[in-house]
């Protein structure tokens, strides 16, 4: 019994103290608990899952101890434009005071000037608001506070979604833009609201010039697939053409529900080039910020996953290799680069179709004293999950956060939530949406002790 309360004495230490009068923080978690591993909510839910977490514990451990971070890290992802949702997450972890209801209305706390923040990826799409979710992350980064952007899926489609509708038409990427669907519009909306769009229409055909010029032509089904077999599998490639025949009437039905026409879609999409894509453009520096690695000792952070090629980059250069090669490759070919080994870090979930992860590139990281992947990217209903994949250990710290899929997905409110990894090794999953902090120590905890 005394050893229980020095535990729960030691892990509400770990909690640290939330400062907001803008929203109810009633039903976030203020007790630890131990990480319910062997639950399908915060783990794989089967005997073989919690098998396997314990075996990829056990082969790392025989490449040596953990190393941990120097300060605490703070990791949270797929805000998807809702800023509410993002501020809220900071205020959970302790990061942030907010002293206002507007975007940039906070002050960072003690323990935010103290600790590393990670924002994970996906920060557009979805909604309520885009350009809201960018205005406090923004400020995040004015602030004196030591952020980290990588890059998700979705930033990355959009951006190479405006490259391919504004840039020379190909084959390989005319689809581009239909295919990010409705999840886009929004934004789309947000811009033509916000800035002085409309004069772009004075230079633009008529409508249904621009809605061929938006479309993929009739003759795309035909010719995609033979370009496209040098960059993608056969499976793949089909599961390209299905998925853009169900975009297309999802595209039309969300730009009618924005009330736009296709000419104003055109339009801002030329006014989001100016203003992610130019040098001087507005929010020219989300794309020049982001990463798509990071790493702090034993833990590696990414937007999904890896694959062999990745693994076999990353042990020979380090992250820096890996972000270099991300930054060039940005740039160049879209439909290359989206479906290569670079991208396939922001959108796998190691399907047969995605670039594989193998045991040998799993062995090349765990020789590089690589432990554990924190991702997005497969967002959870209770918090967070570990789970080992491929035999690596990987931690699901999206909670989803952003209102417009926790009203498809059945879930009430504003998301809230965050992933705290402290130099002690201690790793504490928070969520407004389970009611225990989830505490995990991999060398500490049960599942993960070494062994004798």
């Amino acid at each position: 019994m005394a050893d229980q309360d020095m535990m729960r004495q030691y892990t509400a230490a770990l909690l640290p103290p939330v400062h907001d009068a803008f929203c109810d923080f009633s039903a976030l978690p203020r007790h630890c608990a131990a990480w319910p591993l062997a639950e399908r909510h915060s783990g794989g839910g089967t005997h073989d899952s919690l098998r396997d977490v314990q075996q990829s514990l056990k082969t790392a451990a025989a490449h040596g101890g953990w190393q941990w971070p120097g300060r605490p890290i703070v990791f949270l992802s797929d805000p998807h434009a809702d800023a509410e949702g993002f501020l809220r997450s900071l205020a959970a972890a302790g990061t942030i005071q907010r002293t206002g209801p507007h975007p940039a209305d906070f002050e960072l706390t003690r323990f935010g000037r103290q600790a590393r923040i990670v924002v994970g990826g996906d920060c557009l799409d979805k909604g309520p608001s885009n350009l809201d979710m960018l205005d406090a992350l923004a400020a995040l980064f004015v602030s004196s506070a030591d952020v980290h952007l990588l890059a998700g899926n979705h930033d990355l489609r959009f951006m190479l979604a405006v490259q391919a509708l504004t840039g020379p038409r190909s084959p390989l990427t005319e689809h581009l833009f239909v295919r990010m669907g409705r999840k886009t519009v929004p934004l789309l909306r947000e811009v033509w609201d916000r800035f002085p769009t409309a004069a772009l229409m004075r230079d633009l055909p008529d409508e249904a010039a621009c809605r061929a010029r938006i479309f993929p032509t009739k003759k795309w089904a035909r010719s995609f697939p033979n370009l496209a077999s040098a960059h993608m599998s056969a499976g793949a490639i089909d599961k390209e053409l299905r998925r853009l025949q169900a975009k297309r009437g999802q595209f039309d039905a969300e730009v009618a529900k924005a009330g736009m026409t296709m000419r104003m879609v055109y339009a801002s999409a030329l006014m989001c080039r100016k203003l992610f894509l130019a040098g001087d453009g507005a929010y020219a520096w989300f794309y020049d910020r982001m990463e798509v690695i990071q790493r702090s000792g034993s833990l590696l952070f990414v937007h999904a996953g890896l694959d062999d090629a990745m693994c076999t980059l990353l042990a020979a250069g380090g992250p820096d290799a890996v972000n270099a090669r991300f930054r060039h490759e940005a740039r160049l070919d879209p439909f290359a680069f989206y479906f290569g080994p670079v991208a396939n870090l922001v959108r796998t979930k190691y399907r047969e179709t995605d670039k594989h992860l193998t045991e040998g590139g799993v062995r090349c990281l765990h020789g590089k004293g690589i432990k554990m992947v924190v991702q997005g990217h497969v967002n959870n209903h209770q918090g967070q999950r570990l789970l080992a994949k491929r035999g690596l250990l990987h931690l699901e710290a999206d909670v989803t956060l952003d209102r417009a899929s926790r009203r498809l997905e059945g879930l009430s409110g504003i998301g809230m939530g965050a992933t705290l990894i402290y130099p002690s090794g201690d790793i504490i999953g928070l969520s407004a949406d389970f009611p225990q902090a989830k505490h995990f120590h991999p060398e500490h905890s049960a599942v993960g002790r070494r062994p004798k």
